[in-house]
Order: C-alpha cells, then structure tokens, then sequence
C-alpha cells in the first residue's frame, strides 16, 4: 500500500513551539497549575493566539484543539488544574455549560455546521489524552465530513488553518457575534 501525504505546513510552529524550553515555569501558571499540562499552559495569562486560546472566564478557558477531529474542534477546560468531575465547582460546572453553549452558537454562526458532539472523557480508559486536567470536546459535525479519506486512508483532511479558525472565532466572540 502506497502512503498518500497530505502537506500542513501551519502544524509545524504547532509541534515545534511544544519544546521543552517553551514551558514556563511554575510562578508563570496559575496557583495549582501543572507546567506539564498543555490546559494549564494555556490557562495562564499570554500570548493567546500562539496558544490557540478562543476566550476565557472567571472560572474557565476555551482553546482550539491543535489535532482536531473535525474543523472547529475546541476544548473548553476549567481554568484549575482538576481531574476529578466531582471537585468541579458550582462556578465552574456553571461557566463551564455556559461556555460550551456560547461556542456552540459561535461555531454554529461561523462554520454552519449540521449538528455537534460534544463530550468528556474520564479518566485515561475512557479516553482522556490530559486525564489531569478535565476539558469538554466541541465537534462540529456536517453530514458529508466523512470524507473518503477516512474510508480509504485512515486520514481526515481538515479544510481550514488554525490560524484562519482562531481569527474568525476571536473575531466572533469579541463582537459578541452580533
């Protein structure tokens, strides 16, 4: 069988920018923030595109999945290093169905898309590639976005940059969407 390559030239600052060097240090993050947890990373006050960060809350932070599963996947993840759904916060659980009903509707006006997943793994088993850090998935879904890609390579081609996404999504959430 013959490898097809599909050319993504924008993942490379992406995987190159994830160096050991990269990580701050700890009186960098949030009290509680693990440097190793790539959501406490982005939890902390900085470069918010370089992060991919889409918004943050009092409680919560929504950041663009940087190995999607479809266009438009986001991560929305309480602002404090947790793994355990039952230590979440009444601030938190409540920001955090907010913030997933905000991006939902974001998403929806942006990507028009046909319907969402939209779940959360615990625990390692279950799925979780950050098992540390609890985070909710937002996948926009169309009723064509299984590509034959997919179906014959075992690859899903993702039709917009990060970049493209994340000014969009800014752009979006800063007007309010209206």
């Amino acid at each position: 069988m013959q490898n097809e390559v599909i050319w993504a030239p924008w993942r490379l600052a992406y995987i190159t920018s994830a160096s050991e060097t990269d990580r701050p240090e700890a009186a960098d993050l949030l009290d509680g923030g693990d440097p190793a947890c790539f959501l406490c990373r982005c939890a902390a006050p900085g470069d918010e595109k370089r992060k991919w960060v889409i918004a943050r809350g009092r409680a919560t932070v929504t950041v663009m999945n940087c190995y999607p599963y479809n266009n438009g996947h986001l991560l929305v993840a309480p602002l404090r290093h947790v793994a355990d759904i039952a230590q979440l916060s009444a601030e938190e659980d409540a920001e955090i169905a907010a913030e997933i009903k905000r991006m939902v509707a974001t998403l929806s006006r942006i990507l028009n898309p046909e319907g969402f997943n939209i779940g959360v793994n615990l625990g390692r088993v279950a799925g979780a590639g950050v098992p540390g850090h609890l985070h909710w998935h937002i996948v926009p879904r169309w009723g064509g976005d299984t590509n034959f890609m997919a179906t014959v390579a075992g690859t899903r081609v993702i039709p917009q940059s990060l970049e493209a996404l994340w000014n969009a999504l800014t752009a979006e959430t800063a007007t309010g969407g209206h």
